[in-house]
């Protein structure tokens, strides 16, 4: 069996950050949130990352993050292009935005042959999340239909500086992903989580609910689903909504628990997630790298102790 690949999201520019947000430093050693990502992946036992990226982006992305951590971990590139579309069908020239979250991780179908995990590149999920998920697609040993996620604690994900949007997870009783309920607009209160569907009254809702925040573990056949998957869109739904209608990787997810084709063992975190939304988030991820690397869970330098 291949070992387990890396796949990160990098293609997003990041419309409301105002950049390529996903090459900012978030400390004084010009680290960025994805270089311990990569850390922590390395650590975990992960040998490869691919990069979807636009490719546009390639030169300033390679300088940036891909060759300073060649030389600690295999560096390859995926593109996602509006090009890249189902065969047969015509490109939408009046298209601006990526098809989403499937379609970006479809662009890697002919680079990964064995199991695989996904993450988003301006988010920081901990080394914990890396470590589960590693042995997880390891004793999965590419079986078709078994995936796996990582869930943290809702009150590990959320801002004091705004409301969020989070997916909160059911799992049945062997620990399987049974539902996502996407929650718009959380907010922490003095009583705790609320979320609110009108703008005005708003509902408790447990932090310790569990979280899904797009780290995935699939084995291989799932990109041949994500492909069909996203033909089907691209056919059927895209029409009527060509400017704005995305695909979402946890929505094809989804439908294959549903139909029954799949099944997803949620693996849980303790450690804090955070991510940079907006320039303003910035400041309270500097300070929390910081904490991290001065209590040691990082080095000051982050690649010296590999």
């Amino acid at each position: 069996m291949d070992k387990p690949v890396l796949v990160i999201m990098a293609a997003g520019m990041g419309s409301r950050y105002g950049g390529l947000k996903q090459i900012d430093t978030v400390d004084d050693e010009g680290d960025k949130i994805i270089d311990f990502s990569l850390l922590d992946a390395k650590r975990a036992g992960f040998t490869k990352v691919i990069f979807i990226i636009k490719k546009e982006n390639l030169e300033i992305f390679r300088e940036a993050i891909g060759d300073k951590v060649s030389n600690h971990i295999e560096v390859e590139y995926a593109f996602q292009e509006l090009t890249d579309i189902p065969e047969g069908e015509s490109v939408y020239q009046q298209r601006v935005k990526p098809y989403g979250t499937a379609h970006a991780v479809r662009a890697v179908r002919h680079l990964v042959n064995g199991p695989f995990a996904v993450i988003n590149a301006d988010d920081f999920y901990g080394k914990e999340a890396f470590e589960k998920i590693y042995r997880q697609l390891e004793e999965n040993a590419n079986a078709p239909g078994k995936y796996c996620m990582v869930g943290f604690r809702l009150g590990n994900t959320l801002t004091e500086n705004g409301s969020v949007s989070r997916g909160i997870c059911s799992a049945d009783e062997q620990g399987n992903l049974k539902d996502i309920v996407e929650r718009t607009k959380i907010i922490m209160t003095d009583e705790g989580a609320a979320y609110t569907e009108n703008g005005t009254d708003y509902i408790p809702i447990p932090t310790d609910s569990v979280t899904s925040m797009n780290i995935w573990g699939f084995s291989s056949d799932f990109l041949e689903e994500i492909d069909r998957a996203f033909t089907r869109f691209y056919r059927e739904e895209l029409p009527s909504n060509i400017e704005k209608a995305e695909c979402y990787l946890p929505f094809v997810v989804d439908e294959m628990i549903k139909a029954g084709r799949a099944s997803v063992k949620i693996l849980s975190s303790s450690d804090k997630w955070f991510g940079v939304t907006y320039k303003e988030d910035k400041e309270y991820v500097r300070d929390m790298i910081s904490d991290l690397k001065e209590k040691g869970v990082y080095p000051k330098r982050l690649w010296d102790q590999i």
